[in-house]
């Protein structure tokens, strides 16, 4: 035998030796579930403990000697946030964590397209995983609620169908890139005022019907990695501690095999978390909530008194086991994916995503006489209002961002008027939150203003007189008490006099344009004297852009109502009867009495006058015709069965536009009580002047079944439907009837 050959032997020999040492959980070609199994098996004790917590705010530790990384958390869901220092929330300094904000998540309910849900999720994604973020702390789908709440802007609005059709792909297009999407609030997260101990008690079907189907969507359909517990109880326990709403379920019903995470100190409990279905652990200070040390993270509730609690046979190493293989297996889905993509920050294709997604989201109110799009023979645009300069991606609590660049609609309608040689001015007109900083993200503007409020509005009614149109441009912003994590609002009224100023501006000029930027809705003493209305929600990077382009016609305005905007408080179900018990809660306990009244289900039964804009509601710069609908069969007769409803659908005006059916139920005679209607399909179609297209959508047994809290199952009841088909939910158009002939179909989750 040659030297040669020998030594090729030996290499050989060594080659298969150490592909055998090799572990499995290292090898991104096995199983999923093989390779988890094998890394679990290699770990003790410590490192399972080790691995359910954090070991700075946004990160938790892998376990370094057998190579296995850790998982690095962002808030968002609009924009990937600053980096903090590893032990505070101070800024870290870095100079290469500014992003692209993209709209808030009310803007992209209001698009009413999955396409754009998909646009954004990739987009955002792309943004996390250039960044090197494993998971990403979106998206919200909390229910809108009550106006007040502070957190509405970050969620997808009142109606749990659209929510569901609207996170499912936006999951999808995160996770394409590698990066987890953390669900979140789950569940019943509604309001922001004493968020952190408020203990909600709501009956089973409206726990079921109305505030859960958005999550089941997420995890059954969109498959998301992650959820986030958030801060409330439900009846009587943290919903990090929650066995109901973790273990039966989340786990339970619903076979999830991702990670719950905990919001940031929201466990309170180191035998309950153990017990009830938490898998990590992240927060603050010494226990995760309450000031105390810094580095203290191995005295969180799942550290050191979990490792306590397991050596004294206290707690059962089953559920470590089970917690640690499903963080493993996120890991293995993010970090140790070497097929993840490499991503992109700050990208032409960003910007470009959330200036469509915006300009797809903006809503069209109002527009008597034609005012909008700007018409050629107008010179001079007055712009009158505080958010037309100032930032709004700075403030609102975790979703703040840092960002490359953001576009104020003072800039981006001057510019778009530049070019038609039109003169802007600018007047004031309010002054309202002029500091323009969170968690050591500054947004470097000076808005001081010394001038009284009458003295503001006189300028700008003195302006507005030699205007030839006049847009005021403002709304909430992400301070305090307004738009912002941890506080609700106050009242729903405009704030800094602007109701006041409105109407002015309306008497000096017939031409006047409101243009709001909130995530809520609010009172409009002033509707009936302005001729069109603009709801712009906060969109991101490119709010100067989008706004521009609906104002100048440059995009036509498709954009439809997430919420119904009411007439006043008390037109929303939770506050009807101004009963504290129902909101905000009286000893820190707070009743869902409304049941399943909420949004336009609570609205339907209401004088029209109660609502100043419907669920739904939406204009654009051309007309639309709806033909006579048709339904495939008449009668749904299996389980399985599906229904096919087609709508023929003409654009009747002279510039292409978009719309969207929208198909409502009503069950004309149940066991149970049930709303009038509810949504269960919608479509956007785009069509182009003179031109029908046929909208096809389909129903299945989801549309017509209640959840039975008797039986805790879903049940369609045989008899007789009617299919509603409009444009909003108070715009029917077409009634069809149908009829259920199939005996009692039930399912559970």
């Amino acid at each position: 035998m040659t030297l040669k050959t020998t030594l090729t032997l030996l290499v050989g020999a060594a080659s298969l030796y150490a592909a055998a040492q090799t572990p499995i959980y290292l090898d991104d070609t096995k199983p999923l579930e093989e390779r988890v199994h094998d890394a679990l098996s290699r770990m003790n004790v410590a490192d399972k403990i080790a691995i359910i917590h954090a070991q700075s705010k946004f990160s938790s530790p892998g376990v370094q000697r057998l190579g296995i990384p850790g998982i690095w958390c962002t808030d968002g869901p609009h924009g990937i946030r600053p980096d903090v220092l590893w032990d505070e929330w101070d800024q870290a300094g870095a100079t290469n964590d500014s992003c692209v904000a993209f709209p808030a998540l009310t803007c992209l309910a209001a698009t009413w397209n999955p396409d754009m849900a998909a646009l954004y999720g990739k987009s955002i994604g792309e943004e996390a995983r250039y960044r090197n973020k494993n998971v990403l702390l979106g998206p919200g789908v909390n229910i809108y609620r009550s106006p007040l709440n502070g957190r509405n802007f970050e969620y997808m609005g009142e109606d749990p169908y659209l929510t569901s059709r609207m996170v499912v792909p936006y999951i999808q297009g995160v996770q394409a890139n590698g990066v987890a999407a953390c669900v979140k609030h789950y569940a019943l997260n509604n309001q922001e005022i004493d968020r952190d101990h408020v203990d909600v008690y709501v009956d089973d079907r409206t726990l079921h019907e109305i505030y859960l189907p958005a999550f089941k969507a997420a995890i059954k359909e969109g498959g998301a990695w992650a959820i986030m517990p958030g801060y409330n109880k439900y009846a009587g326990d943290h919903a990090c501690e929650n066995s109901t709403l973790l273990l039966d379920i989340l786990k339970g019903d619903w076979k999830f095999d991702g990670v719950a995470i905990s919001d940031w100190g929201a466990v309170h409990n180191t035998e309950k978390v153990a017990a009830n279905g938490l898998d990590m652990e992240f927060g603050s200070w010494t226990d995760g909530l309450a000031n105390g040390a810094s580095n203290a993270y191995d005295d969180y509730y799942l550290a050191r008194p979990y490792l306590k609690l397991i050596s004294e046979g206290k707690a059962d190493t089953a559920l470590l086991d089970d917690k640690a293989a499903r963080v493993l297996r996120l890991i293995m889905r993010t970090e140790m994916n070497r097929n993840r993509p490499y991503g992109s920050l700050n990208s032409q294709d960003h910007y470009d995503a959330a200036r469509r997604i915006a300009g797809e989201g903006i809503v069209l109110l109002k527009n008597n006489h034609n005012l909008l799009p700007v018409a050629e023979d107008v010179k001079r645009i007055l712009l009158v209002g505080e958010n037309a300069i100032k930032m709004m991606t700075v403030g609102g609590g975790s979703s703040s961002l840092k960002v490359q660049r953001e576009t104020m609609p003072l800039e981006g309608i001057a510019a778009h008027a530049a070019t038609w040689g039109i003169e802007v001015n600018y007047e004031r007109g309010y002054v309202g939150d002029t500091t323009g900083e969170y968690n050591g993200v500054t947004t470097g503007q000076n808005l001081a203003d010394s001038r009284s409020s009458q003295q503001l509005i006189a300028n700008a009614v003195k302006a507005a007189r030699e205007a030839d149109m006049v847009i005021f441009i403002g709304g909430l912003n992400k301070s305090d008490h307004q738009d912002c994590e941890g506080t609700d609002r106050k009242n729903f009224s405009l704030p800094y006099a602007q109701d006041e100023l409105i109407t002015a501006l309306a008497e000096a000029n017939p031409n006047t344009v409101v243009v709001m930027l909130t995530g809520n809705a609010y009172s409009m003493p002033w509707k009936d004297k302005v001729p069109a209305i603009v709801q712009g929600w906060y969109i991101g990077s490119e709010a100067g852009n989008a706004i521009a382009d609906v104002i100048f016609g440059h995009v036509n305005p498709s954009g439809k109502l997430p919420f119904t905007f009411a007439s006043s408080l008390t037109d929303y179900a939770p506050h009807t009867n101004s009963a504290p018990e129902m909101y905000p809660g009286v000893d820190g306990k707070v009743y869902y009495k409304e049941g399943l009244d909420i949004g336009y289900r609570h609205t339907d039964r209401l004088p029209s006058t109660n609502v100043n804009y419907a669920f739904g509601h939406g204009l654009s710069y051309t007309t639309f015709a709806l033909g006579k609908p048709q339904l495939s069969t008449p009668t749904l007769s299996g389980s399985d069965d599906t229904i096919t409803v087609t709508v023929p659908v003409s654009n009747t005006g002279n510039r292409a536009g978009s719309e969207v059916i929208q198909v409502y139920v009503h069950d004309k005679k149940s066991s149970l009580p049930r709303p009038y209607k509810e949504l269960k399909a919608f479509k956007k179609v785009k069509i182009n002047p003179s031109e029908t297209v046929n909208a096809t959508l389909t129903l299945d047994k989801n549309a017509f079944a209640y959840f039975d809290d008797n039986r805790q199952q879903w049940i369609v009841e045989p008899g007789e439907f009617e299919i509603l088909i409009g444009t909003a939910s108070d715009a029917i158009s077409a009634c069809l009837p149908i009829e259920i002939s199939a005996p009692g179909i039930a399912w559970h989750d």
